[in-house]
Parts: C-alpha cells; structure tokens; sequence
C-alpha cells in the first residue's frame, strides 16, 4: 500500500478575490437571486451547473450525501428525479427534510438550500420521463439502485432485456418506483468567496409574512 501523503493536501489552498455580497446588494427574494446566480454559472461554462450535493438522513440517524443533478425549480421549489427505492428514496420517506449544495468553482460561490420534501405527481413525473434520451430511460428500467448486486454483468443483463421489451414501442413507460421529488425551501444561504477567508454569507429564512435575511460571520 503507497504511503499517504497528507501533507499535499494540507498545503492546498486556492485565494478567493470576488465583489463582495451584502444585504443591499442581494435580491430580497432568494429564488430571484438564485436564478440569478444559476444563469451566470451557465454561461460560465461550469461543467454541470446543475450538480448539487442531495444531503438526507438515514432512518438510522446518520447524514447521507451524494451528487444529484437539479432538473427544475421555481417558487414551488427544487426539482430532482431519483428511484424512489434507492438509499435517498429511503432516508426521504422516514425524514421528509433534505439539504441541497452547489459549488460553483469558476465564481467562487455556493448555495445551501434547506426545506421539505415531497413528492411531485404522478402525471409530471411521467411527463419528465418522457422527454429523458431513450437510453437513459431504459438505465432506470435496468437498474434496481442502491441494491447489492453480484457484477456488472446483471446491470448489462438487465438492460437487455429493457431493451426486448421495448424494442415494439416507441418510448417505455415510467417505472412506477421512479420519479420527481421537490424540496421546498425554507432557508437559503447565498455564499461568495472573499480575500483572507472573510466570506461573505448571506442568509434568508422564510417566515410567514415572506423572507428575512441576515449576514452570517464566515
């Protein structure tokens, strides 16, 4: 086994230098500002801008984290697909709460969302599905995710005979163990890289009267 060399982590470190991020500078609606910030980091050639950090707790306690990718979002919410008898799908049906994070390199920013979650209907889950590429439709059929599986060689199987199935019809149907979650925000925090690892952090809570906001010490 090599040796490990945590020193070369260690000495790792990237300055940040970006126009600061104030509370009079900030949309006072979260979303506005959101959108915002997620049309610049498209236009910055961000791979996948969409990729978010999906934090959920397991039934057992523990925090879970992985990459999903958003798919939509509005005033509603935050959109993303998942099988819902996958590991996320299991922590979200026994805690309904989640954290989302996107990291935008490029721009120096990160946003934290934090809300509730729910399942998005049947009929718009169909209807997302069907505008999925035909291979990607026939890998949810294929795969029973999160799922101990012996090798490879069972997702291959398994896709093959997605495809015999459908190899008559136009498009497969959704999976009925597939489908939208959306997460409904309750706080948003709006992150921007700053010299001496001063950040600037601005936070929005929602209330019943609309959005506070208020700057966090990084």
């Amino acid at each position: 086994m090599p040796n490990m060399d945590s020193n070369r982590v260690e000495h790792l470190r990237q300055n940040y230098d970006s126009n600061p991020l104030t509370k009079e500078n900030i949309n006072k609606d979260p979303l506005q500002q959101f959108d915002l910030w997620m049309h610049e980091a498209i236009e910055s050639d961000i791979i996948e801008p969409n990729a978010m950090t999906l934090c959920t707790v397991d039934p057992a306690g523990f925090p879970q984290g992985r990459i999903v990718l958003l798919k939509g979002y509005s005033k509603e919410g935050f959109r993303f697909f998942t099988n819902y008898n996958s590991h996320k799908g299991n922590d979200l049906s026994h805690n309904p709460r989640a954290t989302l994070v996107f990291f935008w390199d490029k721009l120096q920013r990160q946003v934290r969302i934090s809300g509730e979650v729910e399942k998005i209907s049947q009929q718009d889950s169909s209807e997302y599905f069907k505008k999925r590429p035909i291979a990607s439709q026939l890998g949810a059929i294929a795969s029973p995710q999160s799922q101990e599986i012996k090798n490879r060689l069972v997702l291959q199987e398994n896709l093959d005979a997605a495809k015999a199935t459908y190899i008559d019809e136009e498009k497969p149907e959704r999976p009925l163990h597939w489908g939208g979650y959306t997460i409904k925000p309750l706080r948003v925090e709006f992150w921007q890289g700053q010299k001496s690892r001063l950040h600037d952090r601005i936070i929005f809570e929602k209330k019943s009267g609309g959005w506070s906001k208020k700057r966090l010490a990084p």
